[in-house]
């Protein structure tokens, strides 16, 4: 665990060195998390050490106004949240191309990193995530401009505590409170925006997870159209809290994933 300034920011991360690794260049993984409610922890708590363990070197991070990372008061567009990225893997010595995992909106920051700098992205797993496409900024704009005074509302924040417990009501206050302190309403749609032309720039291996009943329900494998190798891997039955209720599932599934697109070699695997 450590702090940071990263592109100006002080930066929490967390780095799990991969175990049992052979003598090659260990594969590395990098959790995003979503905004809002989300923090490090969501990942530390599922994916993290189930990854660590099996020979994989992970890194996880607090984005810019959440968990321990610094609060500025501006500065959310995409490329803030992509240029933090770059900058904490350029602090970490990061040695080749990463797998991003990306929640929410932790893939929409994966997607935007990607067609931002291709060469550092080995493949991308997201969990119910859509790329900052125009479509995904009105759903954004609605979304963000209405969500403070539903989050500060006296009854959700009883039903929340009857149904989830203390700890979810004050994460949903500490997210409201993020979102009035700072100026994310009106930064994170505003992109950059991904088009047509900027999406097929994203060439690497592509695994889109969603719920049947998520947010892109309407359309599930869209992003397969608009990918140039990308799959989609439905979950039946699921609502956008894939990596909070399935996590178990998810950790065959991103394990999998890494192995076929990067498999060890005999001789690091018998190391």
């Amino acid at each position: 665990m450590g702090i940071s300034v990263v592109n100006g920011i002080r930066t929490h991360y967390q780095r799990m060195p991969a175990r049992g690794a052979g003598t090659e260049r260990p594969r590395t993984v990098v959790f995003v998390h979503g905004l809002g409610y989300d923090s490090l922890a969501s990942f530390y708590l599922t994916l993290a050490s189930p990854v660590s363990e099996a020979g994989i070197d992970v890194i996880t991070y607090d984005l810019r106004a959440h968990g321990r990372t610094e609060r500025p008061t501006t500065g959310y567009l995409m490329d803030d949240f992509t240029s933090d990225l770059l900058a904490l893997l350029d602090e970490l010595d990061v040695d080749g191309p990463v797998h991003l995992v990306g929640n929410s909106f932790g893939g929409t920051i994966a997607f935007s990193f990607a067609a931002r700098y291709p060469e550092l992205v080995r493949s991308i797993v997201a969990i119910e995530a859509e790329p900052a496409t125009e479509i995904w900024a009105d759903k954004m704009r609605r979304t963000l401009t209405n969500v403070v005074d539903g989050m500060e509302a006296k009854e959700y924040l009883a039903w929340l505590n009857q149904r989830f417990g203390a700890h979810h009501e004050r994460l949903a206050k500490s997210a409201a409170a993020i979102i009035r302190a700072t100026t994310i309403v009106q930064d994170v749609p505003s992109g950059p925006l991904l088009d047509a032309e900027a999406l097929s720039t994203i060439t690497c291996p592509v695994l889109s997870i969603v719920g049947s009943d998520g947010f892109q329900n309407r359309d599930l494998t869209a992003l397969q159209a608009s990918l140039p190798l990308c799959r989609t891997h439905v979950i039946e039955g699921q609502d956008h809290s894939v990596l909070v209720e399935r996590h178990r599932m998810l950790r065959r599934i991103v394990l999998d994933w890494i192995n076929e697109q990067e498999p060890v070699s005999t001789e690091a695997g018998a190391a």
